[in-house]
């Protein structure tokens, strides 16, 4: 069966969403060999979606060489960019754990992006923070403030709003509030250890909680009263 390259680039795009990668290894075999020089006739959208679907199958097969020359030989659109970033922070962060023979932490995952940087073809120029733009961060954040619990509706516009998924949104959401219930934990031992030391009665510190004083706030209240013990 010969197909179009319209048709070609659809089976591409829903192969991968799928994740039938088997499926798609064995339609990218039927292809003739795609040279960059010699597809001036096919559309580039066409174009991008087979090479996006060949770097997701180098990933897979960890043929990271394979991977990079992609990824580094076409400009991508901004609608691809997600995935493609994903591909080369993650197989830069496998080969680097390969060396050192241990999984990477957050400082390590750090560095790894500061010495392999995304390449312009997939990215388009703004500031990222652990793989998120600082001005999804920024969104995030602003509603963080106004609504910690969002809806699976809202996940899904913040989503739309700020280019991650869904899931992406979501992680973020529950990985803030695990941050903040910790803080506030910290904050609370600390008081309780500040609270021995000090004169401040117990039903003052109640009163003060019931008024929802920031424990920070709390906290500065009892090193002053110890400073003045």
């Amino acid at each position: 069966m010969i197909f179009t390259a319209e048709q070609v680039a659809c089976v591409c795009e829903v192969l991968l969403k799928s994740g039938c990668m088997d499926r798609l290894a064995g339609f990218l075999r039927t292809l003739p060999p795609l040279s960059l020089s010699s597809s001036s006739s096919v559309c580039p959208g066409e174009l991008e979606s087979v090479l996006k679907a060949k770097a997701a199958m180098a990933f897979h097969q960890g043929q990271f060489t394979d991977l990079y020359t992609l990824l580094e030989g076409f400009p991508f659109s901004p609608r691809s960019h997600p995935l493609l970033q994903q591909l080369w922070l993650r197989a830069h962060y496998m080969e680097a754990e390969r060396q050192r023979g241990r999984p990477l932490g957050a400082v390590g995952k750090y560095r790894v992006r500061r010495k392999f940087p995304l390449p312009h073809t997939i990215w388009d120029g703004d500031e990222t923070s652990y793989c998120f733009k600082e001005k999804s961060r920024s969104i995030l954040r602003e509603w963080y403030r106004h609504k910690p619990y969002p809806s699976t509706r809202e996940k899904r516009e913040l989503a739309a709003a700020t280019g991650l998924t869904t899931t992406q949104v979501g992680n973020w959401f529950k990985n803030r509030r695990q941050r903040d219930r910790t803080t506030d934990v910290n904050g609370y031992l600390a008081l309780e250890e500040l609270q021995d030391k000090s004169t401040l009665p117990l039903t003052m510190t109640y009163h003060l909680q019931e008024a929802h004083i920031p424990y920070t706030t709390l906290h500065l209240l009892y090193i002053t009263c110890v400073g003045f013990i």
